[in-house]
């Protein structure tokens, strides 16, 4: 297997114009992995929390389109926390790191990235399961 990505945050380009900002991703360009999906989170009640599992084999580009929410990466030793408030920043999250998607504002809007295609089978819902998963 290839050596593993570091998390990070990516700079997307931001072509500003004064009708309004563009900015865009690239495939194996910006997002380090083929995306085999694509999906979004919104509508997030205040106080609330998504996300709370780890994948397996499943990596991650996450950007806040809209508004703001906090990503928190725990890697089986240290805990870090991300927010994500500008839509020209993608996070990018390797696979085997516990996540959960907290403090979202009102109206925002969570953009995923995913390099597989959904299967259960990869998730890894409970933290202690994580911690015995990656040792």
């Amino acid at each position: 297997m290839a050596e593993e990505e570091a998390i990070r945050i990516v700079s997307l380009p931001k072509i500003e114009d004064d009708r309004g900002n563009l900015s865009f991703i690239e495939e194996e360009n910006h997002v380090p992995f083929k995306v085999n999906r694509v999906y979004w989170i919104y509508d997030v009640p205040g106080g609330e929390f998504r996300g709370s599992h780890a994948f397996k084999e499943t990596e991650e580009f996450i950007v806040a389109l809209s508004g703001s929410f906090d990503v928190v990466l725990h890697n089986g030793k240290e805990e870090k926390k991300f927010s994500m408030n500008r839509s020209y920043y993608g996070l990018y999250v390797p696979r085997q790191h516990f996540r959960r998607l907290e403090n979202f504002s009102t109206n925002s809007l969570a953009l995923i990235m995913a390099s597989t295609l959904y299967d259960e089978n990869d998730y890894i819902r409970d933290f202690q399961d994580f911690l015995t998963f990656i040792k």
